[in-house]
């Protein structure tokens, strides 16, 4: 009874086994079924017209190398299709300022993919170089074109003071190498590495250059995501307006502060939460504003709001703060500050927007709680 019952099984898996595969054989699989028509090919998607174009110049696909290169970069962006998705969302809210403060400077539009490749367009991107913001400025290089640095404001994120460096400092590398292809590389690995490199292969010419191979790999980049860009449903990529972030729209409000402030001073005054500020305002840090002639930005329709609340709530600030403050006095140290007010050095830091390097001097005034 025990071997009949084991033949049996053997006899049903050995029919499951060769009547399986014949079933499925005539339907095509589900993924095939519903999504052939949104994912194109990707032999197809390497298939590039004859005259791609990047800032003016022709690319010559036509040379082996060249067209080795583009195609591996289309195709590692194409695999990751989720960020290619959030490019063209983000560039829905930032394209439009970045193209017309390019075209200010008299700049070609294409150099708007410059701060998608560096950033995902995101103003809080940092690299392990100490590269930060959309357009990715080390600080010495960011200082030189004009951003402020420091403890309390770091301009490389703020989308129109950065792509205006960025400008100044793109058309100053395209005057100096004789195009933009040279110009961006020297935007990657540095303007003195790559006039090295030059001098020693001898040759000037983007595509025959041999530069390190995240270099190599930069402009490529950036002439893909042009392509996917501007042939988005060919890619597979079907988004409507609506499907985009909105145009990054904005008040700027101006007002003057006699003494540091907190940020949630401003949130109050306009009626928003403290976070819609520092996100309107990434390049604030802290919680504090610095005195002085200030702007900020607040959502678009909030400045009426803003200016009828503003002085009584700096009023109510005012009051609080004139009798929560140290003034420094000579052989004042920061620790000591802390203990004479029973608070912890780190408190007194954040609260003042101070690092453990900071210096102070007899006059300074000082929140303490």
């Amino acid at each position: 009874m025990l071997f009949k019952t084991l033949w049996n099984t053997i006899c049903i898996l050995i029919l499951l086994f060769f009547t399986i595969p014949l079933i499925c054989a005539g339907t095509e699989p589900l993924a095939h079924q519903n999504f052939q028509y949104e994912f194109p090919p990707l032999m197809k998607s390497i298939q590039f017209k004859k005259d791609i174009r990047f800032c003016g110049t022709k690319i010559p696909i036509e040379h082996q190398d060249v067209k080795e290169r583009l195609e591996k970069e289309m195709l590692l962006a194409l695999w990751n299709r989720p960020q290619v998705i959030l490019w063209i969302k983000r560039a829905g809210r930032f394209f439009p300022h970045v193209e017309k403060i390019l075209k200010q400077h008299g700049l070609p539009p294409d150099l708007k993919y410059v701060p998608l490749i560096e950033s995902a367009l995101r103003p809080h991107a940092a690299s392990s170089k100490g590269a930060v913001g959309y357009w990715q400025f080390i600080r010495s290089t960011g200082r030189n074109y004009g951003l402020r640095i420091d403890s309390q404001v770091d301009e490389r994120r703020n989308i129109f003071k950065s792509t205006n460096a960025a400008c100044k400092y793109l058309k100053t590398l395209e005057e100096q190498f004789g195009s933009y292809l040279l110009a961006l590389s020297a935007y990657n690995m540095g303007e003195y590495g790559l006039n090295r490199e030059i001098k020693r292969q001898q040759n000037n010419d983007f595509f025959s250059l041999y530069l390190p191979l995240e270099t190599q790999r930069y402009a490529f980049k950036l002439i893909c995501a042009k392509i996917i860009f501007e042939n988005q449903e060919s890619y597979g990529f079907y988004l409507n307006k609506s499907d985009l972030y909105p145009v990054f729209s904005f008040d700027k409000v101006n007002f003057k502060s006699d003494f540091q402030m907190p940020i949630a001073v401003i949130a109050k005054a306009a009626v928003i939460p403290f976070k819609t500020i520092k996100d309107y305002n990434p390049e604030l840090r802290g919680y504090n504003l610095e005195k002085g002639d200030l702007t900020i930005l607040i959502p678009k329709g909030r400045a009426k709001r803003f200016k009828k609340n503003f002085n009584s709530r700096y009023k109510d600030w005012e009051k609080i703060y004139k009798t929560k403050f140290h003034i420094v006095k000579a052989g004042d140290s920061l620790s000591k500050i802390a203990q004479t007010y029973q608070m912890s050095f780190l408190s007194l830091l954040q609260l003042n927007n101070l690092s453990v390097k900071s210096m102070i001097h007899p006059g300074d005034r000082l929140l303490i709680e």
